[in-house]
């Protein structure tokens, strides 16, 4: 195997045993491919060099119906870290709070939304906050709650972290942790993913857990993101995350 070393002098402490903790949890019997870990310290991390191939129907629907059972693979709570993972987690370059609760939408509201819309607070305007707030409160009320089990979430699953290769489409750095399945699919629609109706397609056939509204439901679980963008770039993403959450009051 040839092997890739991805170095970062500036990585937050904890960034890359993050990351390779959470490629260790989504690697599971049948679930979707996860690039092999041959170490880490605290700025590089060595992978297997993966060669990018076309992306293909048949690739995205395999990758569909593998994503459903890496899903399904679990975790003890919402927002649980990794197994065996005790330091910090990140989204991208942040520090993302993984601390269990038993409702998702308590998970969702404390530790997704509000944390980076506060951090955004100059970004979203007075009006813009008050709009994430109100959907916080709803989320904490258990308005969204339903009774599927926490879900083995890849955490950051934007098209540019499923590589596809001559053997199917494999999982890239991981912002892993446990939450709603809708999350991870999400993702994948917010910029767009090759083939994405047949991802979608084959997971829906492979899942007994996702909620009947389910794609009604993206919007919702896209604020995490948006804000998240907000936080990092500006521009945009505010006016974004505030009409995604307004939408669900």
């Amino acid at each position: 195997m040839s092997e890739f070393v991805k170095r970062r002098s500036d990585a937050p402490d904890g960034l890359f045993a993050a990351e390779a903790a959470g490629l260790d949890w989504l690697r599971v019997d049948g679930g979707a491919p996860v690039v092999s870990v041959f170490g880490w310290t605290a700025t590089s991390i060595t992978l297997d060099r993966l060669t990018p191939a076309p992306p293909t129907r048949q690739a995205a629907e395999a990758f569909g119906e593998r994503l459903a059972v890496t899903h399904d693979a679990g975790a003890a709570d919402f927002g649980t870290p990794p197994a065996g993972h005790d330091g910090p987690n990140f989204i991208a370059d942040l520090p993302m709070s993984t601390n269990p609760e038993p409702t998702w939408g308590v998970f969702f509201a404390q530790q997704r939304l509000l944390p980076y819309a506060r951090q955004a607070a100059a970004e979203l305007g007075g009006d813009g906050l008050r709009v994430i707030e109100a959907l916080v409160e709803r989320l904490a009320a258990g308005v969204f709650d339903d009774d599927a089990p926490p879900a083995r979430l890849h955490g950051d699953l934007w098209a540019g972290n499923v590589l596809f290769t001559e053997a199917g489409a494999v999982l890239i750095d991981p912002s892993a942790h446990g939450g709603h399945r809708v999350s991870d699919l999400a993702m994948l629609a917010l910029f767009g993913a090759p083939h994405l109706e047949r991802v979608f397609a084959a997971y829906e056939a492979a899942s007994s857990q996702l909620p009947p509204d389910w794609r009604s439901l993206i919007g919702l679980h896209q604020v995490y993101p948006l804000l998240v963008h907000t936080v990092l770039f500006g521009g945009g993403y505010a006016s974004q995350a505030v009409q995604a959450a307004r939408a669900y009051l």
